[in-house]
């Protein structure tokens, strides 16, 4: 048990570590080559929100010393630095505030929720909801989220853009689509919560509907199955269904 959390704490300032030196040797590079720099930040900035849905414009509210605060707050200084160099030594910059995004070729056993619910319902095993299941969050699919990065490295607007789907679900109603898509009869397994687990997370997308011309097209419904037909090629080789299988 010592071991397994020592590891946790080592993995976790890595997190950190990456956030912020890595961004800082990429926002040098930026500007050595004068290339234009994407940060691709996370609503994760925003920690568990007071006001909702999340506008750009609204600070958070992140524990700083929470057990989530390394990647939280490693994003943030990243938005931090990516800022600074824009301002003080004329870095063209993008930052771009992603929520939740599912779809084919993600890793099957990655610890995301969308991918866990997926993985487990294929498996015949019980999709594990934590706390009471009640906390909402919004899922995009993936080629809605490209979409938005291509017109906001294609503009002329820095940012930060949320981009997400602002269509919400309480991780239950997620676990119900789960069902319908795949096994009725799939179980729901109950597990204590994780710490400092955001109640809600939503948003805006004011901005960059006007200043992107950019929204959403993919609904969960109409995402969530090409996403499990990926999963099935990949988890039975099952290729009945056309299409090839591919690693993430």
């Amino acid at each position: 048990m010592v071991f397994s959390i020592y590891i946790w704490k080592i993995l976790n300032s890595y997190s950190h570590k990456t956030n912020v030196v890595g961004t800082l040797n990429m926002l040098g590079l930026a500007k050595r080559v004068g290339a234009r720099f994407l940060l691709t930040s996370t609503s994760e900035v925003y920690g568990d929100p007071l006001q909702h849905p999340q506008v750009e414009t609204y600070w958070g509210n992140v524990n700083p010393i929470g057990v989530r605060s390394c990647y939280d707050e490693g994003k943030r200084t990243a938005e931090t630095l990516t800022m600074d160099y824009h301002r003080g030594a004329d870095v063209e910059v993008r930052i771009a505030r992603i929520f939740n995004t599912y779809g084919p070729r993600m890793c099957i056993d990655d610890g995301r929720v969308v991918s866990n619910f997926v993985a487990q319902a294929l498996r015949k095993e019980p999709m594990t909801v934590y706390g009471d299941g009640k906390q909402t969050r919004s899922f995009q699919y993936v080629s809605d989220l490209v979409e938005g990065l291509m017109r906001l490295m294609e503009g002329e607007h820095v940012g930060p853009f949320n981009l997400g789907n602002p269509g919400e679900f309480t991780m239950l109603e997620l676990a119900k689509v789960v069902q319908e898509t795949i096994d009725p009869d799939a179980k729901i397994e109950h597990r204590p919560n994780t710490e400092d687990d955001p109640h809600k997370r939503k948003p805006d997308i004011t901005k960059a509907k006007e200043q992107l011309g950019w929204e959403p097209k993919v609904s969960l419904r109409k995402g969530l199955p090409l996403m499990v037909k990926d999963f099935r090629q990949r988890i039975f080789g099952d290729h009945k269904e056309g299409g090839s299988s591919t690693t993430a």
